[in-house]
């Protein structure tokens, strides 16, 4: 075999297990599409969400039904409109509905049965009706009101992966007819899930038809490729008016920002008739749908003058403790445009800097200083990652860190040993030996979403 074919797939199995290790007990939950169900790789999909939960992924399925409820609504002639897209229920539809969806469910649940994975469906949803809008009674069509998240972290624990019908009960065990895609929402903020899938049959944003926010990645298929919350608001509030045919997949981003905003840290929007396309999704950098994702840099931006004396009160303790390298006020004054501070509410607690060695296409990453006070919230890991991804849109191809103490800590993020000689040359030559830091190194991808490290 070619040796660089072969290399290639080490980077890749490399790559794979980075990503385990990373979402080893993080909870993800996945809407599939109805239309997904009858399609021939639907069994392909199952079987790599078994593959998910063996490895530790904690996974809640919600398993759209609106095909299957349409068949059996026609089946046997009961009427139900849909009015903006929503389904209006009359009393007499909804024993078929809720026998469309659980059968939609026990399907899933036997097809998990065969890789192994135990599964169960559950009634742990709390709902009441939409009621009447604009002159319209949508009757038993609901809305999730509480979900006994208590009871699904049990369930989780011993390691079974629950499944949603779209179905909802009040308090007196009234059943409600729900949307998949709210249900899968709410599940997603209320359970603090690290990832919120919606897999379909038309896969990720197309850019076509849309006005895109300034600086939205467009793949060469012409899919969005990705999105920061904020830009999704900006393309939310672009949209606001379009074609019926559109409003779906506006939806979606809607769905994925107000989860990034409450808390869940990526949304993925994928086609769910590609093989292998969810685990491209996860365990690449590669991901062919649309990934819209909390921006964990908002509180930090550019240093200016002003922030110089409280910079460096944060660095001094270092300092004293030999851990950093002094720095005077006249130093940060003529790189000031190389340093960036993480500041919330006025104060600063985090500081760090990109210094950039242009010849030689790499930079240094120093002075990455967090308050004590806030060492245990993830500021050091979102500092590296916002100069991590400065240094990417410079097309800079790696950066490089010079550290007495925190060897592991950068080790934990991709840096690995490199030598003096690897410096650039007015670095080297700068070098003090007497003080023997060890250099570390990180290659920069310019692949999508891959220099941004992910918050413990």
């Amino acid at each position: 075999m070619d040796k660089n074919k072969i290399k290639e797939q080490v980077e890749i199995i490399r790559q794979a297990f980075g990503y385990i290790h990373r979402f080893k007990d993080e909870t993800f939950v996945i809407k599939i599409d109805s239309a997904l169900i009858s399609n021939n790789l639907f069994p392909v999909l199952i079987k790599d969400l078994a593959l998910l939960h063996s490895m530790g992924i904690k996974i809640i399925l919600v398993p759209g039904a609106k095909t299957r409820i349409n068949e059996v609504l026609k089946a046997y002639q009961v009427e139900c409109p849909v009015v903006n897209g929503i389904r209006v229920s009359p009393p007499e539809a909804i024993p078929f509905i809720k026998m469309a969806a659980f059968d939609v469910s026990n399907n899933v649940m036997t097809m998990l049965a065969e890789h192994e994975t135990s599964a169960i469906i559950g009634n742990w949803v709390k709902a009441r009706g939409i009621g009447v809008r604009n002159g319209v009674d949508f009757q038993n069509s609901g809305v999730v009101a509480n979900l006994q998240t208590d009871i699904l972290h049990k369930v989780l624990d011993e390691d079974l992966v629950p499944i949603f019908p779209n179905i909802g009960w009040s308090a007196k065990g009234k059943p409600y007819n729900l949307s998949s895609n709210e249900l899968a929402f709410t599940l997603s903020v209320q359970m603090k899930a690290a990832k919120l899938f919606f897999i379909n049959e038309k896969g990720g944003i197309k850019a076509s038809g849309f006005k895109i926010p300034d600086e939205a990645y467009i793949s060469e298929d012409g899919t969005i490729s990705q999105l920061t919350a904020n830009q999704a608001a900006r393309f939310l509030e672009l949209n606001q008016d379009g074609e019926y045919d559109e409003d779906e997949q506006r939806t979606l981003v809607s769905y994925a920002y107000r989860a990034c905003r409450a808390g869940v840290r990526r949304v993925h929007i994928i086609d769910g008739r590609t093989e292998g396309m969810l685990l491209q999704e996860i365990f690449s950098s590669r991901g062919l749908g649309t990934m819209i994702y909390s921006n964990q840099h908002e509180n930090i931006r550019p240093m200016t003058t002003a922030d110089i004396p409280g910079v460096l009160s944060l660095m001094q303790p270092k300092i004293q403790e030999g851990a950093l390298v002094e720095r005077t006020t006249n130093d940060l004054a003529e790189n000031i445009r190389d340093y960036a501070v993480y500041e919330v509410d006025g104060t600063l607690h985090a500081c760090g800097a990109l210094h950039v060695f242009s010849e030689e296409n790499t930079g240094e990453i120093a002075a990455i200083v967090v308050d004590e006070i806030f060492a245990s919230r993830g500021i050091g890991r979102k500092m590296m990652s916002y100069l991590i991804e400065r240094a990417a849109k410079m097309k800079l191809d790696s950066v490089f860190v010079l550290t007495t103490q925190t060897a592991d800590w950068f080790a934990e993020l991709g840096f690995v040993i490199s030598g003096v000689d690897e410096l650039p040359k007015t670095k080297r030559d700068k070098y003090n030996r007497s003080r023997n830091s060890l250099i570390l190194k990180y290659a920069i991808s310019h692949e999508r979403g891959n220099n941004e490290l992910e918050e413990e």
